[in-house]
């Protein structure tokens, strides 16, 4: 087995199981120090075994560089089977889905570089495609992206995508509703985007009418195409808890319907947004859905389970979902 392809399985399963930001990056980093060895360098430290000697290698990822040579490593192959299914009752729902559109890397407050998201998404899920969608400027605490940086993250993109197989890279913003629910990018940008969900990160104990109004503005908008977490609620985690923002649902997602915005039901454990009452409320108005993992990280790609499970539970159907689209069909659905 090629050692960097195990060192970044082994990052990707404790990532996905919620391990300590620390031992994932170590499993990383090791990949990353052996991946920019030459054949002949790697062959020199593999006779010598000497691989602690490499800055950012330590003992236990020298173990699995050196197993790795001979088959699977024996970590690789425990963290594997330790792993457990996620979201057992959404499996028809989630292996209809072909991506994920709403996904963060490092240009803005995720932990790993666009690429590495990409290649997580073609080895170890499977996707067709993955929407980046990184913070905009009003969010500072997160790096959001300056008008700037977001066209400079598309030339970066359009490499990317030349270059690599597997799953393509949707371009994308996850935008913030401002106060009076215009968005915090210029329109002419936001309508170069495949994909833009709208959210609100700020001001999140609006009263009920000035909320409503706030999302209503944002999801007529022609360029937004998923409304993102939209009560905004935590129910658990390190960030604790914090309850959900009071809005006129029946009339915001009417106005998803009418608009062709589709509610997102966020698969983040410690969001689990929307709750199932609006889910159903969604569901009987007619609104198409978006199941995504709001991924920070290459191992939260395989989160989507969480999503899936919730929504099958309420009754949602892959055909109202519109990341279980065909990608030219999303896009024309997106462009249009």
């Amino acid at each position: 087995m090629d050692p960097v392809s195990a060192l970044r399985e082994v990052a990707f399963w404790l990532e996905r199981q919620h391990a300590s930001t620390y031992r994932v990056q170590a499993y990383r980093n090791a990949a990353d120090v052996v991946a920019g060895l030459s054949d002949i360098a790697r062959l020199k430290h593999r006779r010598a075994d000497d691989w602690t000697e490499l800055t950012g290698v330590g003992p236990k990822t020298a173990t699995v560089i050196r197993e790795a040579f001979d088959g699977v490593p024996e970590y690789l192959q425990s963290v594997r089977e330790e792993a457990e299914p996620i979201g057992r009752g959404g499996r028809e729902l989630l292996e209809a889905l072909k991506g994920d559109l709403h996904t963060h890397s490092d240009w803005s407050d995720g932990g790993s570089p666009i690429d590495e998201m990409q290649r997580t998404a073609t080895t170890m899920i499977g996707h067709e495609y993955l929407a980046l969608t990184d913070h905009s400027p009003r969010l500072t605490v997160a790096n959001g992206l300056s008008a700037e940086r977001l066209h400079t993250q598309l030339s970066v993109v359009a490499e990317l995508n030349e270059s690599a197989q597997g799953t393509r890279i949707l371009t994308g913003i996850e935008v913030d509703i401002l106060d009076d629910g215009s968005l915090d990018q210029d329109d002419g940008l936001l309508a170069e985007l495949d994909i833009v969900v709208a959210s609100v990160h700020s001001k999140l104990r609006d009263d009920r009418s000035t909320m409503t109004k706030r999302m209503l503005r944002a999801v007529e908008n022609p360029n937004v195409d998923v409304l993102g977490h939209c009560t905004g609620r935590l129910v658990t985690g390190g960030r604790g808890q914090r309850p959900e923002s009071t809005f006129d649902a029946e009339a915001v997602f009417t106005a998803c319907r009418d608009y062709d915005t589709a509610v997102e039901i966020n698969s983040r454990p410690e969001r689990r947004d929307p709750p199932s009452r609006l889910i159903d409320l969604a569901l009987d108005i007619g609104c198409l859905f978006s199941i995504d993992t709001d991924a920070h990280a290459p191992g939260q790609l395989d989160w989507l389970g969480f999503g899936c499970e919730r929504a099958a539970e309420r009754g949602v159907e892959p055909d109202v979902v519109i990341n279980t689209w065909p990608m030219d069909d999303l896009l024309a659905w997106t462009r249009r």
